[in-house]
């Protein structure tokens, strides 16, 4: 099994391929914008032409874009992963979308002799470009351990969440609505501290050595002081997304999240006034609105 697709190969999707090639796998993989089917074949991957042409040269396919209608086009549609995978081949379902987009693509499936890992990722650039992504897979005990060699070539993490298409997903959407609070509460405390006139560094100084120290807000907290808003392989997009799935999940439960809803509307001002931005930008929103902005040193 050493012929492993990848579909979507942006800033995380390249990360799984960059893995699977240092891991000794032959990497086919696909994605709708020509300079990053560049630089997949550079890193040592092979442009495949189509979901179908990608299928038939792989036992597994890493599927990792955007929405649940692009999962469904490349793994269900015409000429799409499920009809040209071989048969006991594994559809990897990396990217975020709605626990029942998931739970639709695997009813889908069934039959097929194609099996469907849904396992989402955390993790962010660094961790997909470093191999160290976490993942939360749910499918049967047997298919995991089938396929749990291609998972580790990407994954430091990987947490058997359930058995069923949706399991995965449920999990994330519970884990977005954590994270999204914690990016929250640091835009709005690095605002705080800069209308305060402190430094950015004594603040990251403080924030990283005490209990709120973590990863997503010391990283936050770093790209805000240094001013880095674009480019950091964390568009505003995404997580905008992924918080959409969270109160989506919340509203078909009847579960009250109120520290998410108030992460979705500060995501919701970033992505508008700066629709180009990383998640930090919506720091930008605040800082505007009170007329201060964090830098590393305290500026004179």
């Amino acid at each position: 099994m050493n012929s492993v697709g990848v579909i979507g190969v942006g800033d995380m999707g390249s990360g799984l391929a960059r893995n699977l090639i240092k891991n000794g796998y032959v990497v086919k993989g696909l994605d709708l914008k020509p300079d990053r089917m560049q630089a997949l074949v550079e890193m040592g991957g092979i442009a495949g032409t189509s979901p179908a042409d990608v299928g038939a040269s792989s036992q597994a396919v890493f599927v990792m874009v955007m929405t649940g209608d692009e999962a469904k086009s490349v793994i269900l549609g015409d000429g799409g992963l499920v009809s040209h995978l071989p048969k006991g081949g594994a559809v990897i379902l990396s990217a975020t979308i709605k626990p029942r987009e998931a739970r639709e693509i695997g009813a889908a499936m069934e039959g097929s002799g194609i099996h469907l890992i849904d396992t989402p990722v955390s993790g962010g650039f660094p961790g997909a470009q470093n191999g160290t992504l976490t993942m939360m897979a749910a499918a049967p005990d047997a298919v995991l351990d089938a396929f749990a060699p291609i998972m580790q070539a990407v994954s430091a993490n990987i947490h058997r969440v359930g058995t069923k298409p949706g399991e995965g997903q449920t999990v994330k959407a519970c884990l977005q609505s954590l994270i999204g609070a914690q990016f929250s509460a640091t835009f709005e405390a690095a605002a705080l501290a800069a209308k305060a006139g402190v430094p950015g560094q004594v603040l990251l100084d403080v924030f990283s050595t005490s209990s709120a120290g973590c990863g997503v807000v010391n990283n936050a907290l770093e790209k805000i002081i240094d001013r880095q808003f674009e480019g950091t392989g964390s568009h505003i997009n995404t997580m905008h997304k992924d918080l959409t799935i969270s109160m989506g999940l919340g509203e078909e439960l009847g579960v009250p999240l109120h520290t998410a809803a108030s992460a979705m509307q500060i995501f919701h001002a970033g992505r508008t006034k700066y629709p180009n931005g990383d998640n930090w930008v919506c720091t930008r929103v605040i800082e505007e609105i009170v007329g201060a902005e964090l830098h590393r040193k305290a500026r004179p």
